[in-house]
């Protein structure tokens, strides 16, 4: 096995721990919360990271083989995500906690089974501009950050429930 696949692994798992980890102690009120500037309840957004990471290591896997990303847009990724976000707009805690469990361990288990020259291994990748782009920078940006990236969103939203509105005047 890798090191480096090893401990790209190891980071995914530590953010979906985080995540899993923050989601189990909110409320119901806190579960239906919805993230400023996105939109979307907390609930689905937790539901969502473990949704992405067969289709993020699908991706990685390509560029692994030396083959290039094309046809991947952020309006598709923001498509994606609206589907999604239709989708399971009623996902219970219990459902996306053990998605997230399940997915976030088989998106782990695929980064292991990479070799140190699949990881150095680069090809154009359409959401990036057509930069070629290694295997593991797209892991990193996106299955190993994805649920980081949600957990702090996640924290910011709530902590602004917290806080107390000031009246000017």
């Amino acid at each position: 096995m890798s090191k480096r696949a090893n401990a790209l692994a190891d980071r995914l798992e530590q953010g979906a721990r985080a995540l899993v980890e923050t989601a189990k102690a909110l409320t119901d009120e806190e579960w239906t919360t919805r993230l400023p500037g996105d939109g979307r309840p907390i609930g689905v957004v937790v539901h969502h990271v473990g949704s992405m990471y067969p289709l993020e290591i699908q991706l990685a896997k390509q560029l692994a083989q030396g083959n290039a990303i094309v046809g991947v847009t952020w309006s598709a990724v923001h498509e994606i995500n609206a589907t999604h976000a239709r989708e399971h707009a009623g996902v219970t805690k219990a459902e996306a906690l053990a998605h997230l469990e399940r997915e976030s361990a088989a998106a782990a288990s695929a980064i292991r089974a990479l070799s140190d020259a699949e990881l150095d291994r680069a090809a154009p990748i359409s959401l990036n501009a057509d930069a070629p782009l290694t295997c593991q920078f797209m892991l990193e940006d996106h299955a190993v950050r994805h649920s980081w990236h949600h957990l702090a969103a996640i924290r910011r939203a709530l902590a602004e429930r917290e806080r107390p509105v000031r009246l000017v005047g």
